[in-house]
């Protein structure tokens, strides 16, 4: 089931909730790849209102597994003129397993459009090498072309914290906002590079900020980093940003990861 379908065939479940059907081709382990539940999320959120300003902000809490069938309950925090607050709540058998809350904020004049940070100088998708080139990645994976551009492979005992990936979607519909929000989670854990065996990992919540609304990029390419700054006591915190090709900086996040190695 490639992505742009499966959030277009959502369908209006009861008041405030839409129901979708996650395939298996989309899962990691027994749960469903993140960054699709998070995608689910806001689309049902769309789907709910059709008139909100453009997302700024989204938190994630990864709560419990969840495949197949899903209902997203979708509820209005808080609207004002320019910013609304929408959570959106994922249920599988009646149990949360994913929840969202998102800010969706209208563009204002402001004297202050300023990046504060250097432009990462990496190798271009085209000379960089697949990033499974090593061994099969997880199921979801398939959907999704991964070149490394620095950094280690996975499971390779690398020595290196950070790498930074290009990701593209397979599906070549996937070129709205819940696209971007589908493939921003695609870079594993920055700690899995550094293991010399396999062992499990677990997203545990994942919050990013969106910093345009401009979402054109080359071929579809996304150059993403990964960054992990502590691990102790099996759980890892990272930093992550995502640029589109010309070098402009589109997104930025925070993570925290279970691992059980």
């Amino acid at each position: 089931m490639i992505f742009s379908k499966l959030l277009a065939d959502g369908a209006k479940a009861s008041t405030s909730k839409w129901s979708f059907n996650i395939t298996e081709d989309w899962l990691q382990g027994r749960t469903t790849y993140g960054g699709l539940s998070a995608a689910i999320c806001l689309r049902a959120i769309e789907n709910e209102f059709d008139d909100l300003p453009p997302l700024r902000s989204m938190q994630v809490n990864f709560i419990g597994p969840v495949a197949g069938e899903v209902e997203v309950e979708v509820t209005l925090l808080r609207r004002g003129k320019s910013v609304a607050y929408i959570s959106a709540e994922m249920k599988a058998n009646d149990q949360v397993a994913t929840h969202c809350v998102c800010c969706f904020g209208t563009k204002r004049e402001s004297r202050m459009n300023t990046v504060f940070g250097d432009t990462p100088s990496v190798p271009t998708f085209s000379e960089s090498k697949n990033f499974f080139q090593h061994g099969p990645g997880p199921t979801f994976s398939n959907q999704f072309h991964c070149r490394l551009a620095k950094g280690g492979f996975p499971v390779s005992g690398s020595p290196d914290s950070e790498h930074f990936i290009w990701v593209k979607h397979k599906d070549e519909l996937a070129n709205d906002m819940p696209a971007l929000v589908g493939i921003a989670d695609m870079p594993p854990p920055a700690v899995l590079p550094m293991f010399k065996e396999f062992a499990p990992i677990s997203s545990m919540t994942w919050m990013f900020n969106i910093l345009t609304e401009d979402l054109e990029t080359e071929d579809g390419w996304w150059l993403m980093r990964s960054a992990a700054e502590h691990s102790k006591d099996g759980y890892s915190s990272q930093d992550m940003q995502v640029w589109n090709t010309s070098g402009d900086l589109v997104l930025t996040g925070r993570q925290n990861v279970a691992i059980f190695y």
